[in-house]
């Protein structure tokens, strides 16, 4: 499972990854640092679109899928995650699967476990200091919407633990490495044995993970402080 994660890095720096034909003075979203994402809040997503000729976009889009055909927002706060296992199996996520994959960029995300003390957030990221590419999906419903304009929701998929995480839980978020960036969003890409390739658990060298601050259980606190115990 994912429910938490943090992108404090600045816009430049993950945009200079994620869109590397953007120039970050077109960036046209404020993005302060976050240290607590949090379910139903806008995250963002980096996409391509056919109709712009395959050039990989931007924009937030909010956390927790609601299918095309869902009538009710509230669906969306019990799909935040999809396990990669079934996505191509359940009617919420099957056609979302097939045409629009996504990458959700994170500095890291948080996991708890049950101790003597309680339950203890740590945070799970990479031990290189690089960023994550969370892959998602997304989805444009205009039938939830209070005004019947569209809205764009997404999950985040998941997988197996590797040996590493699976000491804090059982799940973690798949990972694309940048070298399968294009292959993983290209909605042209309906290859389900390759893409499903992709969706495995990250390598154990590649992640390490330290206790914060229980104050992240609250999604309302934020701020850097979150990241210390």
């Amino acid at each position: 499972m994912c429910g938490r994660f943090t992108l404090h890095s600045p816009p430049a720096r993950w945009v200079a990854e994620f869109l590397p034909l953007l120039p970050i003075d077109d960036f046209p979203f404020q993005m302060p640092p976050r240290y607590n994402v949090a379910p139903t809040q806008n995250v963002m997503c980096v996409y391509r679109d056919v109709e712009a000729r395959g050039l990989r976009l931007t924009e937030p889009m909010r956390w927790g899928l609601i299918p095309f055909w869902a009538d009710d927002l509230t669906i969306g706060s019990r799909m935040i995650n999809a396990r990669c296992e079934t996505v191509t199996e359940k009617p919420a996520y099957r056609a979302a699967w097939k045409r629009r994959r996504c990458l959700i960029p994170a500095d890291g995300y948080f996991e708890w476990k049950t101790t003597v003390d309680g339950k203890q957030p740590f945070l799970i990221q990479p031990a290189d200091g690089s960023l994550m590419a969370m892959a998602g999906l997304y989805e444009e419903n205009s039938k939830a919407s209070p005004d019947g304009s569209p809205i764009r929701t997404c999950t985040i998929l998941t997988t197996n633990a590797n040996s590493v995480t699976s000491q804090i839980h059982d799940r973690m978020p798949v990972l694309i490495d940048p070298a399968d960036f294009d292959a993983w969003m290209d909605p042209e890409n309906t290859g389900d044995s390759f893409v499903q390739s992709l969706m495995r658990p990250a390598p154990d060298e590649s992640l390490v993970f330290r206790p914060v601050s229980k104050r992240l259980g609250n999604s309302r606190n934020e701020g850097e402080d979150l990241l210390q115990v």
